[in-house]
């Protein structure tokens, strides 16, 4: 297992819809468990693996309080959404330094392909809907602050650039 870079945005990786993974191999099962060291050295709730420049439809969660329960989702895709919101900030070590307050639906239901490539139907709940939402988010080639106004979004940024030549 190996702690894997960031891909830092812009990064036109980022913005490019990832491939389909089919099959579960070895090789994904790999990528998975870099992708949970990776998510857990950060601390993060979940990863997706265009993050780290893998163009694959792989995600990782985990928003327990404890750790050590990721999920792992390939080729995720909601099937249900709550009418119920729930508030959250969100970030991306992609862009860091920065963060916005989103609204999502607060529960989703997910079909996804798991560990044992078994295509599987899961309900997630607050946090951990947050979290998977944003990861499909970027496997679909969207960061999280594409969700915001033109407005706030572009001010975002500018404070991201900021903090990004005040480090340098």
């Amino acid at each position: 297992m190996a702690i894997r870079p960031f891909l830092p945005w812009p990064d036109r990786r980022l913005g490019t819809p990832a491939a389909p993974v089919g099959e579960i191999t070895d090789e994904i099962r790999a990528i998975w468990d870099d992708m949970v060291e990776t998510m857990d050295a950060m601390p993060g709730l979940g990863l997706a693996a265009p993050q780290i420049g893998i163009l694959l439809r792989l995600a990782v969660v985990d928003c327990s309080v404890e750790r050590g329960r990721a999920i792992r989702l390939a080729d995720p895709e909601i099937t249900g959404v709550s009418r119920t919101l729930r508030a959250h900030d969100e970030a991306s070590p992609n862009l860091p330094g920065v963060h916005a307050h989103l609204e999502r639906p607060d529960r989703v239901t997910v079909a996804y392909t798991d560990v044992d490539g078994r295509r599987v139907s899961r309900a997630f709940e607050a946090v951990w809907a947050t979290s998977v939402q944003h990861q499909i988010d970027h496997l679909n080639g969207r960061m999280y602050f594409d969700n915001l106004s033109r407005t706030r979004r572009a001010m975002l940024l500018k404070k991201a650039e900021k903090a990004r030549e005040a480090s340098r």
